[in-house]
């Protein structure tokens, strides 16, 4: 027999956010599980895309982005974010956001560090600390509100990790944490010396009232945040695979290293044809917003026109629905059932939270108004899964 394979990798399953869009691939449902839009991105792009596909390049950029790449997204982020970033010294490009983390985790994290996770929480970011040989400490958001509690973080602080991960706003929940909220893991992150890493590819996605606030743009927190994003959700690209790090340069030299031994780099021809996007002025973002903003209000509208319970999230594309009604024992089993009874797809809650849930599952509204009608229609069929 072969030696044993991977230790720290046999715990894995596949990701149950991919396996669900194969499932509603298998009984054509409606897939609200993987969160990708079903319409184009901006024109502009697509244009360019065309023509870099006769222009190129098609050969590979340097490594950690193009050069007029990274000049575009620094200047975009300066405006953003309110900091001064050197698109030489303070940026690496990787392939996607997936990359993005795990390249941030792998550049501060040491084998046996800490880490503290907010549960609920995006299914790679266990993986990542795994992979790192790291060791999660998972601090819950507790529902419906999804806050957490200052003395509860600061029982994780006092365990003296490396780094936290901020989902913000948050995946699946949609949380837009507070100015406040953010100043107190601030604070914490001073006192126990914590380097933060931060996941904001809903950036733009922020419903009102509330405010996305960078966290690396709070006094004195530049200096310990890696800023991780992505061009995906922002202009519906999700399969471009473009996410990068914003970080002091110290760190992205170090970044830069990791980035280049796990995939060397990001497509060329991609980084060329998206800048015209970078290069949007403020009413495309508020264009966006509107546009997520009537997404969120039909779709939570039929819900509630359902009678299906719900949350209503403060950013991101995602709701969480309640299923204790049905009489479920694994979230799963649920969901499959949906897919397969009901024509919708569905992602099941127990893969986001570390605690016991099992009454709750993720959908999504990233798609057209034609294709939200239609899972709803199908969802007037839900509770035919009642046991």
């Amino acid at each position: 027999m072969p030696k044993p394979l991977s230790a720290r990798t046999e715990c894995f399953t596949d990701s149950v956010i991919r396996r669900m869009t194969r499932v509603s691939m298998q009984y054509g449902a409606v897939n609200l599980s993987q969160g990708f839009p079903d319409f184009d991105p901006p024109q502009a792009i697509m244009d360019r895309l065309a023509e870099v596909a006769h222009e190129g390049p098609h050969q590979y950029a340097i490594t950690w982005g193009a050069p007029n790449f990274r000049q575009a997204l620094a200047a975009k982020q300066r405006r953003c974010m309110g900091l001064d970033i050197d698109p030489e010294r303070n940026i690496v490009v990787t392939c996607g956001s997936t990359e993005a983390m795990m390249c941030a985790m792998m550049t501060v994290a040491n084998p046996g560090d800490k880490v503290v996770v907010f549960s609920p929480f995006y299914e790679n970011y266990g993986a990542d600390a795994i992979l790192s040989g790291a060791e999660p400490i998972y601090v819950p958001l507790v529902p419906p509100s999804f806050t957490f509690d200052p003395e509860v973080l600061e029982d994780a602080f006092r365990q003296h990790p490396k780094a936290l991960i901020l989902c913000n706003p948050s995946n699946p929940c949609g949380r837009v944490f507070t100015r406040a909220e953010l100043e107190t893991i601030a604070a914490l992150a001073e006192k126990y010396d914590v380097y933060v890493i931060t996941d904001e590819v809903y950036e733009h996605i922020v419903y009102a009232p509330h405010q996305h606030t960078y966290f690396a743009a709070l006094p004195g927190m530049a200096q310990r945040t890696l800023s991780c994003s992505s061009l995906s959700k922002t202009y519906s690209i999700t399969g471009w695979r473009l996410g990068y790090i914003i970080a002091p340069e110290e760190i992205i030299d170090r970044a830069k290293k990791v980035h280049d031994f796990l995939t060397v780099g990001a497509a060329a021809p991609l980084m060329e044809a998206v800048i015209p996007a970078l290069n949007f002025g403020q009413d495309y973002y508020d264009g966006l917003l509107e546009k997520y903003t009537h997404k969120r209000d039909l779709f939570l509208k039929g819900l509630d026109d359902l009678k299906i319970a719900h949350t209503t999230p403060e950013g991101a594309y995602y709701v969480l629905l309640d299923i204790g009604e049905y009489g479920y024992e694994s979230d799963l089993e649920f969901c499959e059932a949906l897919a397969r009874e009901v024509g919708v797809g569905a992602v099941p809650g127990s893969s986001f939270f570390r605690e016991d849930v099992n009454h709750l599952i993720r959908l999504h509204f990233a798609k057209n108004d034609e294709t939200l009608y239609d899972a709803l229609n199908r969802l007037e069929g839900i509770r035919r899964l009642k046991k």
